[in-house]
C-alpha cells in the first residue's frame, strides 16, 4: 500500500501527524510531507486511521499496482 496525497485538498492541518508522526510531517510553512511512502505493519494501521480522520479527505491508500499505470 502506498500513501497518496491530493495536494489540492491538503491544508497542512496536521491531523495526520498527530496520528502517525513517523509517516507525516508538517513544516513551518504548513506544508505536509510524507516521510514513509509505503508504511507497513503497525504504522500502516495508524496511517489508515490518519486517512480516515483527514478533515479535507486529502489522503488515501492505494495498491502499488494501481499507481503504476
Amino acid at each position: 500500500m502506498k500513501i497518496k496525497v491530493d495536494w489540492d485538498r491538503c491544508e497542512g492541518n496536521a491531523v495526520c501527524v498527530r496520528v502517525a508522526r513517523e509517516a507525516f510531517r508538517v513544516d513551518e510553512s504548513d506544508m505536509m510531507h510524507v516521510l514513509v511512502e509505503r508504511p507497513e505493519g503497525e504504522l500502516l494501521e495508524r496511517v489508515k486511521v490518519a486517512v480516515a480522520r483527514c478533515p479535507r479527505h486529502a489522503l488515501s491508500l492505494v495498491d502499488d499496482d494501481a499507481d503504476a499505470g
